[in-house]
């Protein structure tokens, strides 16, 4: 038993900054990953977004398969650069079945940069189906530039329409209304152990729903009866003599 749990990662160009370490984008993979190593019998998907948002796993029990296709997440595997938090709220409502009753949450991993002003809406959407988000924030309020690398080494930093060099902030203000919007709650992301804590609580106080049951046989053995006698037998064949069982 348990519930399904989408994990929605920002993958937006803003998340290459290195305010955390590695850089936001790894430190949020490293957090869905130790998420997921704490999880019983969950059943996860994922989602990419940054100027829309892409479906990369869909709903699974296969945590493995989860963990490989999680690593291979980057700013590439989205064509549509920005930061749309909304377009991922709404890719992760279409995993909602409303014939089906188990639960669902709904995990932002974010620095919180949201250039639509849609994201609270899509929330409230999203809690009419009974969604619930809890959004967490990589990054820091002082922010940090954005490294432009070709094989490991920084080439240049991301610059904008006026060639000024862009620093990114994290926004947490953005990811607390979000959650709010759904009665869900924001986390500190810069903090393994905040987010492992807060996520362990969430769950334990959600209602889990059974996704299959087995019923097995257990049988006893009873061969010990039958080699018993095996040996008794055995033991008159060889012990008795013959001409005593002529009879036989």
């Amino acid at each position: 038993e348990g519930i399904d749990i989408i994990f929605a990662v920002d993958v937006s160009k803003s998340m290459l900054a290195e305010d955390v370490a590695p850089n936001r984008l790894e430190k949020s993979k490293q957090l869905v990953s130790q998420i997921i190593n704490q999880l019983g019998s969950d059943r996860i998907g994922i989602i990419a977004y940054s100027g829309s948002a892409f479906p990369v796993l869909p709903i699974t029990s296969d945590y493995s398969v989860a963990k490989m296709f999680l690593q291979g997440m980057n700013p590439g595997i989205v064509s549509s650069q920005g930061t749309s938090i909304d377009e991922a709220i709404n890719l992760a409502s279409t995993f909602v079945d409303k014939k089906d009753k188990t639960n669902k949450l709904l995990i932002i991993i974010s620095d919180g940069e949201d250039h639509s002003d849609n994201a609270e809406d899509a929330a409230e959407e999203a809690k009419k189906l009974g969604l619930k988000i809890i959004t967490i924030g990589v990054g820091t309020e002082k922010g940090g530039t954005i490294p432009l690398k070709r094989n490991g080494v920084v080439e240049s930093f991301q610059r904008d329409r006026n060639n000024e060099v862009v620093i990114t902030k994290r926004s947490s203000e953005v990811l607390k209304a979000i959650a709010k919007s759904t009665k869900g709650g924001y986390v500190d992301g810069n903090s393994t152990k905040a987010v492992l804590d807060y996520i362990k609580n969430a769950l334990d106080n959600i209602e889990k729903t059974e996704f299959e049951s087995t019923q097995m046989a257990d049988f006893k053995s009873q061969f010990q009866w039958f080699l018993a006698f095996g040996f008794f037998v055995l033991f008159i064949d060889i012990f008795l003599l013959e001409k005593k069982i002529k009879w036989v």
